[in-house]
């Protein structure tokens, strides 16, 4: 567990730092009693201390600044914390939170349940049969929502796959210099189509193919792909960059290909 965690003067060291930090170098003591909740004169007890320590310097009456030594504890503290608040909400919440699921035949309510992705969206499936499992928390008719909870095991799906292809801006020809053709037989293959920029729309419609949205579209593919999704984008070239940093940031395998005409 962080240190600053661990008792009340270290949770108050790092929160006075803290505040030092956001109110350097004019540091009213009176201000930070109060948003900690202790003493003006605690306030000046904790601040001596960490002169001492060589986490703040005095620059003058009422003057603080945080050293770097300061910066790299407050850093470190904060990073200690951040992974503490991580495992309560992923390792002890997650098996206690509950999710919805799409009931694949009748639930009672405390039945044990399998769990799979369908289409990217959870499904149970009464019985203990497969890697992941759970306890429905509702009555629940087959193709009806219900609740789940008690989550154990890992869901066995393989990550989908984006292909980005680029459509010429206006100028350089635009949705008339790709081919229809093989866009239209792209998009038959994929679970999910999305398009971004104006070229990239029109020239799926000449492939006669509906987006699935003309918004966002790399952070869509994501978290489609996330869910075991093959996702086509298309995008204007201008703008296809913005796709790819999406795609990258949520670690997602993606190619780029170019629609010729």
């Amino acid at each position: 567990m962080a240190d600053v965690l661990e008792n009340k003067r270290a949770a108050t060291r790092f929160r006075i730092l803290a505040e030092i930090a956001e109110r350097q170098p004019a540091v009213s003591q009176g201000e930070i009693a109060d948003a900690v909740g202790v003493t003006s004169q605690a306030v000046s007890e904790y601040i001596r201390a960490l002169v001492e320590d060589e986490l703040v310097e005095k620059e003058g009456r009422s003057r603080y600044t945080v050293t770097k030594e300061g910066v790299d504890w407050l850093l470190q503290e904060a990073t200690d914390v951040r992974r503490y608040a991580d495992h309560v909400t992923d390792d002890i919440l997650g098996s206690v939170q509950e999710e919805a699921a799409i009931a694949t035949d009748d639930v009672s309510e405390g039945e044990a349940v399998t769990l799979s992705l369908r289409g990217g969206l959870l499904h149970a499936t009464p019985g203990e049969e497969g890697p992941a499992t759970g306890v429905a928390t509702t009555d629940a008719e087959a193709g009806a929502d219900v609740g789940v909870t008690g989550f154990e095991g890992i869901i066995d799906f393989d990550p989908g796959e984006v292909t980005v292809f680029q459509v010429p801006p206006v100028r350089s020809g635009g949705a008339s210099a790709t081919d229809p053709g093989a866009l239209a037989d792209a998009c038959e293959s994929a679970d999910l189509v999305a398009a971004t920029g104006v070229e990239a729309v029109v020239a799926l419609r000449r492939a006669d193919c509906d987006p699935a949205t003309t918004f966002a579209a790399g952070e869509v593919a994501a978290e489609a792909a996330g869910r075991g999704l093959d996702a086509v984008v298309v995008a204007t070239a201008d703008i296809v960059g913005r796709v790819t940093d999406a795609l990258r940031d949520g670690n997602i395998a993606y190619e780029v290909s170019e629609l010729g005409p």
